[in-house]
């Protein structure tokens, strides 16, 4: 089959998205599929990868998506299916569907809420708080406008059970027509690392010597860097952050650094290149993602996979992922003193987080490659023949 797929970053960019796509898009290939990438990207000739890719150039958001629509709709009309991985999916979807394209979307997240969350209009409430409430003009619009477009596709994949019971609860879409399908990790295994926890700081140019917590995200606000720091103050001078990525909050929360007194405790590394993220995981002593919404962290995957102990909020996708002081610690991401007490657990023993990071080897074949992308490429097989999923097995 030759499948278009369309995703909202793309390498050397980070994000949940961008490792994904590369990776379902080489997995496709290697199964005798022609594919295609239509992707936004900072990079504008995207290289080093064996199937064609088109980048949506930067400008305003109208633009870009303006932009994404016609080249989205000139490719379509070359393929058999479009897999869209777009939470602002409205034009994507159109433009497969006046091509008489089938097409199946990946959801990633609410995408009613993340813009509504952005925008204001929902007071700050987050994603569970948002399904049960009723909002402005402006909610009901966008609300209205996803369940469209949901309603265009002939099959939706979400990324953890949390998710796809969103759809069909809240959204009314029918069970049968949505499959969860985990993530998958694509990526270096331990033995691909061997550097000690030393040599690796060596390597990233890290040369603090007491412990080291390492976040990786994208610096939006319900990523919530902002507990990180507070949970910090709490904790030994000799605790030290890492923050890899960039985004819309990176000034403010340099600021709150500043701000509670512990900048000289804390390095922003901007969007690090992923050929070195393996490495920042492995210097790192325990690693934490306290995010007020998560569909389903390639992050984690990563950091399961790779052996280093993980510290994570309890909510939406992530209990999919680390259960409770059985391969990691799940805490409450409104409450910094929770995340010190978590952090602080690991850092003192060393041994608890090496039972942690044993646990999350053997859990991470739950993740695997070929189990997941199997599950896409039938789903999107049934998309041609006009079936959706089916229900979830």
């Amino acid at each position: 089959m030759r499948v278009l797929v369309t995703s909202p970053v793309f390498p050397p960019d980070l994000g949940g998205p961008a490792v994904y796509v590369p990776s379902v898009a080489r997995f496709l290939q290697e199964r005798g599929h022609e594919v295609k990438v239509v992707a936004f990207c900072s990079n504008l000739q995207p290289e080093a990868h064996p199937f064609p890719v088109q980048a949506i150039s930067p400008g305003s958001l109208p633009l870009r998506y303006l932009r994404a629509f016609w080249t989205v709709f000139r490719a379509a009309g070359w393929a058999d299916v479009v897999y869209v991985n777009e939470h602002l999916a409205l034009l994507h979807v159109l433009a497969a569907k006046l091509r008489g394209k089938p097409v199946v979307i990946r959801i990633m997240v609410d995408g009613s809420w993340e813009i509504s969350h952005r925008k204001g209009w929902c007071g700050g409430d987050g994603i569970v708080e948002f399904q049960n409430h009723t909002y402005g003009w402006q909610v009901r619009l966008v609300r209205f406008l996803q369940r469209r477009w949901w309603s265009w596709c002939t099959g939706i994949i979400s990324c953890s059970e949390f998710l796809r019971q969103i759809l069909v609860q809240h959204h009314g879409v029918a069970p049968e027509k949505v499959r969860r399908i985990f993530n998958a990790y694509h990526g270096p295994k331990p033995e691909d690392v061997p550097q000690t926890r030393d040599e690796a700081r060596a390597e990233v140019g890290c040369e603090h010597k007491g412990k080291l917590v390492l976040t990786i995200c994208r610096l939006m606000g319900w990523k919530r860097v902002d507990q990180i720091l507070r949970a910090l103050t709490e904790l030994p001078d000799e605790v030290h952050l890492a923050v890899a990525g960039d985004g819309d909050m990176q000034a403010e929360w340099e600021q709150l650094a500043r701000d509670l007194g512990v900048a000289d405790r804390v390095r922003f590394l901007g969007n690090v290149p992923h050929s070195e993220i393996s490495l920042w995981i492995r210097a790192a002593d325990v690693f934490a993602l306290v995010s007020e919404y998560e569909g389903l962290s390639h992050t984690l995957l990563e950091v399961q996979a790779l052996g280093t102990p993980m510290v994570a909020s309890g909510v939406c996708g992530n209990p999919e992922v680390v259960e409770d002081r059985v391969n990691g610690l799940l805490v409450n991401p409104q409450d910094p003193s929770d995340v010190a007490r978590a952090l602080r657990e690991i850092c003192e023993n060393p041994e608890l987080g090496a039972q942690f990071a044993a646990e999350g080897l053997k859990r991470a074949s739950e993740f695997t490659r070929k189990g997941t992308f199997s599950q896409v490429e039938a789903v999107l097989e049934a998309a041609i023949e006009g079936l959706g999923p089916g229900p979830q097995k």
